[in-house]
């Protein structure tokens, strides 16, 4: 999808995706390679929407497995349609005759299958991004399910046979660790670490992603979800929540965030009862302000 790196980091930077330039180059050499990518970090910290922003970078679309506890087969690459089967041999019953191992391929062919989104991706004329989103979560039948498309770009389908890609998509999986892949699925894999971003990288991301333009407010809630996550939360803010305190404070036409500000921001700082109540300490939220600030006013590194 990308001709080279500095191809990659122009449609990124149009994408309004800040990544630093060691995981760009792993993302080029991904795309080169057609090797899928394992993303591992907290929840929040922006690796499902580094899959989107590389289709966007793309200009493809993105196919999406969301993955959770019980999955099935069929919910990932499909299954057969038998309301269709019935109303095609009702409908065409004369006309077919009675061959029947013509009418078995006619009816477990692709016509009559409803694909998932892995399925999907591999019948795709141009190259697409698939994302498997909270891979973690699936258990590890499915996870040797994987092996086979991760291997040799192809699905094995009872009834219907192997089905072979038309075009390799760019594979982005990514994990909360809520527990520990296998190693044949990472061995086929390159693999990224996320974690939260530094107040000088939230900051970039808040001058591309959001509106304020004020760069010392930027920096202020770069700081302040900086200490939040420092504060053992249960729930620490992710980027996307940041982003929408900041159109937030935009809406309120706030300049600076102060600590009799707490209430108001608590929707936005607080998801759990646990948090909320630590953030309503009586010097909890005005410690909290005092080390944004602080982050605020340190100098900015340049990479």
């Amino acid at each position: 999808m990308f001709s080279s790196v500095d191809d990659l980091a122009r449609s990124l930077a149009a994408a309004k995706y800040i990544i630093d330039p060691v995981m760009r180059q792993v993302v080029f050499l991904a795309d080169q390679m057609q090797k899928p990518i394992i993303i591992e970090g907290p929840p929040g910290t922006g690796k499902t929407e580094l899959a989107v922003a590389i289709a966007r970078a793309g200009n493809t679309v993105i196919e999406r497995l969301q993955c959770y506890e019980g999955i099935t087969e069929e919910k990932a690459i499909g299954k057969f349609d038998p309301a269709l089967q019935e109303l095609f041999l009702r409908t065409q019953g004369e006309q077919i005759g009675n061959d029947w191992q013509s009418i078995r391929d006619t009816l477990h062919s692709l016509d009559f299958f409803v694909q998932g989104p892995l399925l999907r991706a591999l019948l795709r004329e141009q190259p697409c991004v698939l994302l498997i989103d909270e891979v973690d979560k699936v258990d590890q039948a499915f996870e040797a399910m994987l092996l086979e498309l991760l291997s040799a770009w192809q699905i094995s389908i009872p009834k219907l046979g192997t089905v072979k890609h038309r075009s390799i998509p760019f594979v982005v999986m990514t994990s909360n660790e809520t527990r520990s892949l296998g190693d044949p699925l990472r061995r086929r894999s390159l693999y990224l670490r996320m974690e939260h971003p530094t107040v000088d990288r939230e900051t970039q991301i808040l001058a591309v992603r959001s509106t304020t333009e004020d760069p010392l407010l930027r920096r202020q809630m770069a700081g302040l979800a900086k200490a939040l996550r420092a504060w053992s939360m249960e729930k620490p803010p992710s980027i996307a929540e940041l982003l929408d305190l900041a159109q937030a404070l935009e809406i309120l036409e706030v300049q600076e965030i102060a600590p009799e500000m707490r209430d108001v921001l608590l929707p936005f700082l607080a998801k759990t009862d646990a948090d909320r109540k630590r953030l309503l300490l009586r010097d909890g939220f005005q410690s909290l302000v005092i080390t944004a600030n602080k982050h605020r006013d340190e100098p900015i590194e340049v990479e």
